[in-house]
């Protein structure tokens, strides 16, 4: 039975900040940010939006009545937990109306939280007793504060929400096909509610070493192939798209020697066209493999139903997987269909000033048990593009309970 993606739908926040403008307030290289780092801008959630808003609103315009009534399992997969008990899912499967005989939880892994929810799911659709049922796999997270941090030009926020069923429109997993490789490291992480840390050099070691002891596993899985036959284009986990360069040339290495412009020619046929949305969004942690599926699709001609895409997940903690999967024959309208660029074209872009009020702002609420979130301010931003437009909104807490409603 072939499973995997059916649908799959993105929410990039609605406030953008070019990463020029940041660079240049900060003094920063911003020749480096566009060639090295691969960056151009960044998405910032409004004080009204969340994990949740940004998990709802991501799966909310793909789902039809009858795919509400079909899921049975759903899983929110995130870094960005807004509760130590309570699942984002809970709220997921509230909002978007899903029949209540649904199993639901959350998923925690670093980055790699997004695939392991869409294996789990896809082996569960997989099961004979399950014919004909549904999973959906949303992941959705946003940077802590960052202002000032050498990384803070590849924080981002995002949501992605994967349909994964029997009819694999965008995606069949070929599940026989998968390695995996895991090491317990501390290379980033988050102690506290309000803080994101770690150690960036580290995180960047890790990260090779699981791409080469996953991919290695894989082998033993799909037999001795060839790299660049097996495999039309290539999906890395993006932090930032410049590590992404450094992961293809990892592999290119079985191939032979190659220079570093061969390796830059190849890697810009293979995978920098998956670096589109990327590369304006920024870190989207969990959705990143997602969001270069949907940049493939839209920007590659050469990329047609049949074609095998070699995909890379890694999570700081760590663990990573290197799996495969074959482009459905829908591929390219199911994504058009989402409109990816017309969101994020949609942004209210930041001032440098306006981006530090926010984070500022959400650094100052998140442990707060009772407040009010304001929806003034980017322009009436909140009344043109939310109010009557079906969209969840975050409105704040009362003695811990959170508050959320439809603009």
């Amino acid at each position: 039975m072939k499973v995997g993606i059916e649908k799959l739908h993105a929410y990039p926040c609605a406030l953008g900040l070019d990463l020029t403008l940041l660079g240049e307030a900060r003094g920063r290289d911003t020749a480096d940010l566009r060639d090295n780092l691969l960056v151009i801008s960044r998405g910032v959630n409004p004080l009204w939006e969340d994990a949740v808003t940004t998990a709802v609103n991501a799966a909310l315009p793909m789902l039809t009545d009858e795919d509400k009534q079909s899921i049975e399992l759903l899983i929110v997969a995130t870094e960005s937990g807004i509760d130590q008990g309570k699942p984002i899912s809970t709220y997921a499967q509230r909002f978007l109306d899903i029949q209540p005989n649904c199993r639901n939880f959350e998923a925690k892994h670093g980055c790699y939280s997004g695939t392991t929810a869409t294996m789990l799911a896809s082996h569960w659709v997989s099961a004979p007793h399950n014919k004909g049922k549904k999973a959906l796999v949303i992941a959705s997270d946003q940077a802590r504060l960052n202002i000032g941090e050498d990384y803070e030009y590849v924080m981002g926020a995002c949501a992605v929400a994967v349909l994964i069923s029997d009819n694999p429109r965008v995606l069949e997993i070929e599940l026989a096909k998968n390695g995996y490789w895991t090491n317990e490291v501390s290379d980033t992480f988050r102690p506290t509610l309000k803080v994101e840390t770690g150690n960036s050099d580290e995180s960047l070691y890790c990260y090779l070493d699981a791409l080469e002891g996953s991919y290695a596993h894989y082998l033993t899985k799909a037999g001795d192939v060839n790299f660049d036959e097996e495999f039309k284009k290539n999906i890395y986990h993006i932090p930032f798209g410049g590590i992404t360069f450094q992961a293809h040339r990892t592999l290119l290495r079985t191939l032979g020697r190659r220079t570093k412009s061969q390796a830059w020619e190849h890697f810009c046929d293979k995978v920098k066209p998956g670096l589109h949305y990327a590369s304006q969004i920024g870190g989207s942690y969990s959705a990143s493999t997602f969001l270069a599926l949907m940049g493939l699709m839209d920007q590659c001609d050469d990329l047609n139903p049949g074609d095998r895409l070699g995909i890379f997940s890694y999570g700081s903690g760590s663990c990573g997987e290197f799996y495969s999967g074959i482009v459905g024959p829908d591929a390219k309208e199911v994504v058009a269909k989402a409109n990816l660029s017309g969101l994020i074209a949609d942004r209210y872009e930041l001032s440098v000033e306006e981006y530090e009020k926010v984070e500022n702002g959400r650094h100052a609420l998140i442990a707060e048990g009772n407040y009010e979130i304001p929806t003034d301010g980017y322009k009436d931003l909140y009344q043109r593009r939310y109010v009557g437009q079906k969209q969840l909104v975050y409105k704040g807490i009362d003695n811990y309970y959170r508050r959320y409603g439809w603009a």
